[in-house]
């Protein structure tokens, strides 16, 4: 075996595996993955100033048996793409992103959040993250009301 494959090997013991093990990946083909909902926040909304704008909700399709089972399998990643309402001419369309967040299962790498990953890509940007370590309280605290549909707020109308 060579050096370069005995390294990769002591990662593990070392505990350099478990940053790289943790970090949500950014999915970056949500947008063909199926439609769950969306909706609008406007002014007057108590989530209006952290979450105002319009809303989409995806789900890969691993997410989608845990929507339709109520138990999402590791590997079930969902997708929240929020952008601004830009309203004109008696209508109201996406405007800029605002944030995309992540939400991805994996036991084994977030047991301290039941099982779920979570992250937020500035304006959707795979390399803008805001999340980070502080995924407990700044998502989690929030999705433990949601304890028994396996802590997801959306739910799948077909």
């Amino acid at each position: 075996m060579n050096r370069f494959a005995l390294a990769l090997l002591a990662l593990p013991a070392l505990g350099l595996s478990a940053q790289a093990q943790t970090e949500v990946p950014y999915p970056a083909e949500y947008r063909q993955w199926q439609h769950v909902k969306s909706m609008l926040i406007e002014p007057g909304h108590p989530l209006y100033e952290a979450f105002g704008g319009i809303h989409h909700i995806y789900a890969n399709p691993l997410a989608v048996e845990g929507y339709r089972s109520g138990q999402f399998p590791d590997g079930a990643v969902i997708a929240f793409d929020l952008l601004e309402a830009e309203r004109a001419d008696h209508a109201v369309v996406e405007g800029v992103r605002k944030v995309l967040g992540v939400m991805h299962k994996n036991q084994a790498a977030y047991p301290e959040t039941a099982g779920w990953g979570f992250e937020g890509f500035a304006a959707g940007d795979p390399a803008a993250r805001v999340v980070g370590a502080n995924a407990h309280d700044a998502c989690f605290v929030c999705h433990t009301s949601e304890r028994e549909y396996d802590y997801v707020f959306s739910r799948l109308r077909e």
